[in-house]
């Protein structure tokens, strides 16, 4: 990983977090719990793609941020969701008790409603990216990824490759999509392009969770491993093979790269983003 591309991660991660720790409430029990759910570290790739296709489009990063801040606002939400006992059950996030075992389940319902909220607070002066955001996370995107996730844990038979690719699109891709083409949006250019790498990045991405699902160490992931294994849950791993699904996320970052091509050496930021997708430990 070049040098310049992991100063660029952290630069923009601090710059997002300084964002929110300066806009975020701060006013009650909620607004504490909200804060500890977005500023419990995490790589903020999300944010990262935001801040570098603003970049990418001559945008400065101060125009971009709160965009930067919306989307990891959006992104702590359904984690926080995600974590549920009716959802994934989970008590560690990013090392940390999540925010229902650390509050209760009402907090954490109730925390997750606000900081989705508060992602498009966020974006009231950009109203060209809310509708697009809506629709990332609505049932068309991440909401109904979910649901077709919870319903494949009781279906009578796994889901098939086609079935989980189309799946993780919605749950996941989504919100990588909308982050990548952000840039794009807000200077009125074409986000096609980067469509096509993030549609490539999201899937990288999501293969190379279900990798660290099995290979992955706690101490890194911050959050349990060999849950879906456990589960018998259809994943890429499962599909494809360990190796299989490791030589299917190379195929996909070398995609998401290829697709920058019409931006030059401009993107070199974001092509190192596909490497580091399928490289992370968390």
């Amino acid at each position: 990983m070049q040098p310049a591309f992991l100063h660029t991660l952290r630069a923009d991660a601090t710059a997002v977090e300084g964002h929110l720790l300066a806009t975020l409430p701060d006013s009650n029990r909620i607004a504490t719990a909200m804060r500890y759910a977005v500023l419990n570290g995490g790589k903020r790739l999300r944010a990262f793609l935001v801040l570098e296709s603003a970049a990418l489009h001559g945008l400065p990063r101060t125009a971009a941020l709160p965009a930067a801040a919306a989307i990891e606002c959006l992104h702590a939400y359904s984690l926080v969701h995600d974590d549920l006992p009716a959802m994934d059950d989970d008590d560690l996030r990013r090392g940390k008790p999540t925010v229902h075992v650390k509050w209760d389940e009402a907090t954490a319902i109730l925390v997750g409603d606000a900081l989705q909220t508060q992602a498009f607070a966020y974006l009231a002066d950009m109203p060209v990216l809310v509708a697009p955001l809506a629709q990332a996370a609505g049932v068309d995107g991440m909401v109904g990824g979910q649901a077709m996730d919870i319903a494949a844990e009781t279906a009578e038979a796994p889901l098939t490759l086609a079935e989980i690719t189309r799946l993780q699109a919605m749950k996941t891709g989504a919100l990588i999509r909308w982050s990548a083409e952000a840039g794009a949006r807000l200077a009125g250019a074409d986000p096609a392009p980067l469509r096509r790498y993030a549609e490539s990045l999201g899937l990288a991405f999501q293969i190379q969770d279900d990798i660290l699902d099995i290979e992955g160490d706690p101490s890194h992931t911050g959050k349990r491993v060999g849950k879906d294994a456990e589960a018998g849950k259809a994943t890429f791993v499962s599909l494809l093979g360990l190796e299989g699904a490791k030589t299917r996320a190379a195929e996909l970052a070398t995609q998401a790269a290829d697709a920058l091509a019409p931006y030059g050496e401009k993107a070199e930021n974001l092509r190192q983003a596909a490497q580091y997708t399928i490289t992370r430990a968390t």
